[in-house]
């Protein structure tokens, strides 16, 4: 919490770290694929704090999708909320990365497979729409 009783900044992005981790990787073994197994970075993040999230017992929602595939990047969107607030819309960046070579890589096709079932641009992130119906919610 900061000094104003709210949920510091950094939190957010821990907690938006942790919905990546379980989009990206969680998801993607069930799903049988080896999606980003060999590494991958954050290239950027951007964020836009709507509501002030104080300290409670309840947990938040944190929506997951793709807002962009390319070549070499993925652009995950996120909401922070719950049934009463979107308290946060978030963007991240994510690069494959060839741990060995160390250097960037492009998407293998399987992970473009993956991406591809929660691909949702209509919405973006931060700044625009909602959460698309479906998208997978830790």
């Amino acid at each position: 919490m900061d000094a104003f009783g709210h949920i510091n900044n950094v939190v957010f992005l821990r907690y938006l770290e942790e919905a990546r981790i379980d989009f990206m990787f969680r998801l993607a073994r069930e799903a049988a694929s080896g999606a980003f197994t060999g590494g991958s970075v954050v290239a950027r993040h951007e964020i836009d704090y709507l509501k002030p999230l104080v300290h409670r017992h309840t947990p938040v929602t944190i929506e997951t999708w793709v807002a962009k595939l390319g070549g070499a990047s993925v652009t995950v969107a996120y909401e922070i909320k719950d049934e009463a607030a979107v308290y946060a819309r978030a963007a991240t960046v994510v690069v494959p990365y060839d741990l060995e070579q160390a250097r960037p890589r492009r998407l293998t096709p399987e992970e473009r497979t993956f991406l591809q079932q929660y691909a949702d641009d209509r919405f973006g992130a931060p700044g625009g729409g909602t959460a698309p119906e479906g998208a997978p919610a830790v």
